[in-house]
């Protein structure tokens, strides 16, 4: 497949089937996110994740964080994670202003990466920043931005018949021609 269908067919579903991450493939899901461009290299990116059946407790809090219309689907999903950026770069000490880009960069090359192994992610940005700071002991240095559901897409019947009928729905996405301008604004 080339690249182009790959991310095309990039889904963040919110049914999983029951089947566990290997560690060879959450391996390269991270290392996927480590050489991902950011600014002066500062790699702001951060992950606390666990997997469902290897660290039940961890899991657990994490999906605590969530907000409960993101726990009634994201509790099926193998593995929980969540995202953070470093606040200011390490070689300066100054403010980190393009951190949340960066991560954004990170994830999105975890998500490629994800999907050519049949994996898929959903972030999202339900949950309760402050919570998880206080029972994941998230340094000050380190800013909570996302959680992230990792697993095999699939099983949408399994869902509250709601969120089921978000899953079915077409895809859309804008055009390119609303997205990319070759002319400042005003001459478009």
């Amino acid at each position: 497949m080339d690249m182009l269908e790959l991310i095309k067919e990039r889904r963040s579903p919110r049914g999983f089937f029951e089947k566990q991450i290997s560690e060879e493939d959450l391996n390269k899901i991270f290392d996927a996110a480590r050489w991902a461009a950011s600014s002066y290299n500062g790699q702001p990116w951060r992950f606390i994740y666990a997997d469902k059946e290897k660290n039940p407790e961890l899991y657990a809090t994490l999906l605590d964080i969530m907000v409960e219309f993101n726990q009634a689907w994201a509790k099926a999903a193998p593995v929980l994670m969540i995202t953070m950026t470093t606040v200011k770069y390490e070689h300066s000490g100054e403010d980190y202003k393009h951190a949340w880009h960066d991560l954004g960069l990170a994830v999105g090359t975890m998500s490629v990466m994800a999907q050519s192994l049949g994996i898929s992610l959903h972030q999202m940005g339900g949950f309760d920043a402050l919570k998880a700071r206080e029972v994941l002991n998230i340094p000050d240095r380190l800013e909570p931005v996302t959680m992230i559901a990792m697993g095999y897409g699939g099983l949408p019947g399994n869902l509250p018949l709601d969120i089921y009928k978000m899953e079915i729905i077409p895809r859309v996405r804008k055009e390119i021609e609303e997205i990319a301008f070759n002319k400042p604004f005003g001459k478009i």
